[in-house]
């Protein structure tokens, strides 16, 4: 009997991952009602204003998108500790990072890219001048897929804890900061007619840079942990 190969493999873990997403799919709703509300809340508190939340309103939205993936961190390989997966997964015939890879591909598909889905319509809500709507697509795109792969690191480093949720949160914000800035710095550049390709560019290169050891870093995480 031959063994999986790398695509079959993760096939089949993200397979796995939908049908357990779509049992729990009010827990996996979450992320996105919770961004939604963040926005709501800003619109509210400004008192809808059109001019001043134009001025926030690509700020509002990286802050409710990245506090979105925050929220569902600890779980990123929480339920496959407690049940045992993840023991199955260091013995699976292929590397670990992969599998550790294929498992952050899921969770930014199923949080962070729904929210860029409807991130015009959320640009609507806070007024965002339209103009700017292709430089925060731009930099969501980019700066997303970073945070989840950061994310991963540090929900590998805690997941043999108990009740990390708010361990996590402390250790993933510092790491969320400077793609915050970068990302919603791009786009108040591009609102103020200077080059906001520079910050996007940096954003890329840390993407790029991450996609590689990402993975690698929390697999040994996991590693560690588990032994």
């Amino acid at each position: 009997m031959s063994t999986p190969g790398l695509f079959a493999s993760a096939s089949a873990l993200v397979v796995r991952d939908l049908r357990l997403m779509w049992r729990r799919r009010g827990d996996a709703l979450q992320p996105a009602l919770f961004a939604l509300l963040v926005v709501v809340v800003f619109a509210l508190g400004l008192g809808g204003e059109p001019d001043a939340l134009g001025k926030v309103a690509s700020a509002v939205i990286w802050v409710a998108v990245l506090l979105a993936g925050l929220l569902s961190l600890d779980t990123l390989f929480r339920g496959d500790a407690e049940d045992g997966s993840l023991e199955q997964w260091i013995l699976a015939p292929v590397p670990l990072a992969w599998l550790v890879a294929v498992r952050v591909l899921t969770h930014w598909a199923t949080t962070a890219l729904p929210l860029i889905i409807v991130t015009p319509l959320l640009g609507e809500l806070l007024h965002l001048p339209r103009p700017q709507l292709p430089a925060l697509l731009a930099s969501l795109a980019l700066g997303t897929p970073l945070l989840s792969l950061l994310g991963a690191v540090v929900a590998a480093l805690t997941v043999g804890m108990r009740r990390s949720g708010i361990l996590v949160a402390l250790l993933a914000l510092p790491l969320y900061v400077p793609i915050l800035v970068f990302g919603a710095g791009s786009v108040a550049a591009s609102a103020q007619g200077l080059d906001g390709s520079g910050a996007l560019l940096l954003l890329g290169a840390g993407l790029v840079l991450a996609l590689v050891l990402a993975p690698l870093t929390a697999a040994a995480a996991i590693r560690i942990a588990l032994n």
